[in-house]
Formats: structure tokens, sequence, C-alpha cells
């Protein structure tokens, strides 16, 4: 667990294509950064393209953490991102650097402010046995199940949200305690939730039209190579890389259901609704947050004295 001074991080949150990497590549060759990912989908490593990760080169330029580092098969939990940023902001103030986090990911941002559920770590044949049971017998059945083990979490989850049920149902079964008591024994924060941030808020109409031409750009560059590849890993498809926006649509398209056109275009659709969905869940859950535009972002930041006064 780090003990870095809060000073010594900036986050850079927003929804996705609203040109948050852009501005933290500028903002961390002004102030001596390194940049940090907060996006859950960009830790995998084979997904480059799809998920719209720095390039090498960009990568070459400025020290990046935590950027490809995971293998698609991998459940990468928020528990082991958290350890993980840990460890990025113990390099980075080693180095008398300014951590840069950057992403979309609102779960990444509050548990980096707000501490993290101390949930221990799930035994892979625990987790193998109940995802064997969700794709034989259905959710509605784990979910009858979750109910006679933990009443109160099955409560709380749509008897469809086969990937909650799931979660649920792995915790209780392992640790022999429901989820939600885990919840009340947090791990505590890494970054004091007043370091300087901001929240990239761009108009919705020109976001999403950057949107629909960012993925026809993944397309140019290989995006359907890069999916066919992880698709020949037949990997489950209930693995948050599987379920990565563009990939289901996709490998689809690959199996002869749909043609590109309709993957494509579902693809920016679920696209364009998930960025709708960050907006919501950034102004309910870290409403505190500055927002502005993409345009405004760089100088503001660069004034707040935390961000601003370089390596000490």
């Amino acid at each position: 667990m780090s003990d870095a001074h809060p000073a010594r991080a900036v986050l850079i949150a927003g929804p996705t294509a609203s040109g948050k990497s852009a501005l933290a590549m500028a903002l961390a060759e002004r102030i001596g950064g390194i940049i940090v990912n907060a996006d859950s989908m960009q830790v995998y490593r084979d997904l480059r393209i799809i998920t719209a990760r720095p390039m090498p080169a960009e990568e070459a330029r400025l020290p990046h953490r935590l950027y490809g580092d995971v293998d698609a098969a991998v459940n990468y939990s928020v528990g082991q991102y958290v350890a993980d940023a840990g460890a990025a902001l113990d390099e980075a103030r080693r180095g008398h650097r300014v951590a840069i986090f950057v992403g979309g990911t609102g779960l990444y941002f509050k548990a980096l402010t707000a501490g993290l559920a101390a949930v221990p770590p799930i035994p892979p044949d625990i987790r193998a046995g109940v995802r064997a049971r969700l794709a034989q017998h259905g959710a509605a059945a784990l979910h009858a199940e979750l109910q006679a083990r933990d009443p109160a979490g099955a409560a709380r989850l749509n008897p469809n949200d086969r990937t909650r049920i799931a979660r649920a149902l792995e915790v209780v079964e392992a640790t022999g305690r429901p989820l939600l008591d885990w919840q009340t024994e947090g791990l505590p924060a890494l970054i004091d939730p007043a370091a300087p941030r901001v929240f990239i808020a761009p108009d919705r109409a020109a976001l999403y039209a950057r949107i629909d031409a960012r993925f026809d750009k993944m397309l140019a560059a290989g995006a359907l190579d890069e999916v066919r590849r992880l698709a020949e890993r037949k990997l489950d498809p209930l693995l948050p890389a599987m379920k990565a926006h563009g990939v289901p649509g996709l490998i689809r398209h690959l199996a002869g259901e749909i043609t590109l056109e309709e993957a494509a275009r579902k693809a920016k659709l679920d696209t364009r609704h998930y960025a709708k969905r960050q907006f919501t869940w950034f102004r309910h859950q870290l409403g505190d947050w500055p927002r502005m535009a993409p345009e405004a972002a760089l100088d503001a930041l660069l004034h707040l004295p935390t961000a601003g006064s370089g390596p000490n």
C-alpha cells in the first residue's frame, strides 16, 4: 500500500473518446508526470486497438503504467487494480514525479479516493464451478441459489444480471460470508479525494460524433483482426475483456451472424450509451469533481498549485 503524498497525484476522468489521454500527455510533459491507466479495459494486452489504448510511440514518449499488463483470460478485479495503482504511486514518489491517473472507470477513481471493500481473492476452482453452473442452468437458477445463501444480496440484484449474481455467489461460496459483509470492511484510500481532479465534459453531440469516427478508425487500424485473435482463444464470454465495446458484435460478425456494418452500428450505439452512463455515474457518485470542457482543462490543472509545482 502506497504512502504517496496526496499532492503527488492528479486525477483526470471523463467519458470515452473525450480527449482524456491527450490531456494527460500534455500535462505530463509540462509537469513531469507518469501516466497511470484508470480504464478497466485498457489493462488488457489483447485489446490495444479496440480499447483505444495509447500507441507504442506515445508510450515511448512518456512513462505509462498499467496499460496492457493483463491477459484477457484474467478477471482483473478492482482490488488488484488498487494494489497495482499503489505500486505506480510508489514509483512516482521515488522518482519525484506526479502520478497522473486517467481513464473513465468510475469505480477505479472511487476506490483510489474512498477506499475499497476488502474481498479476498476467489479460488479459481470456485469461480470455474460457479461459471459452469451459470452456463448450464442460467442466471435465474443461480439467483435462486443466491437467495438461499445470501437473501439480502439476492434481493439487491436483478435475476437476469449474470455477472453480479455470479460474483455474489462466488464470494459467499468462497468465504462463507455475503458480499455486503466484506463491503463494510474496506481498504483505505490511496489518494486524498481533494487531490487535483477534473471530469472532462465535452458537448454531447460532438462526443457522439467522435465515438462514431473513432470506431471507424479502429476498424481501419485492424480492430477486426485483433478481435479475431481474441475469439480464437475461446475464452469465457463473461470475462471483462470479452465484453469490451465492439468485441461481442465483431465476434458475431466473424461467426457469420451479422454483417460488419451491423456490428459497427451496434458498437457505436453501445459506446454512446456507455458514455451517457459515465456522465450519470460521476454526477451521482463523484459529484464534487470539477467539470469542464476539454479545451479548458489543461490550463486549469496547470494553475492548481499541487499539479503545477513540479517534482519536489
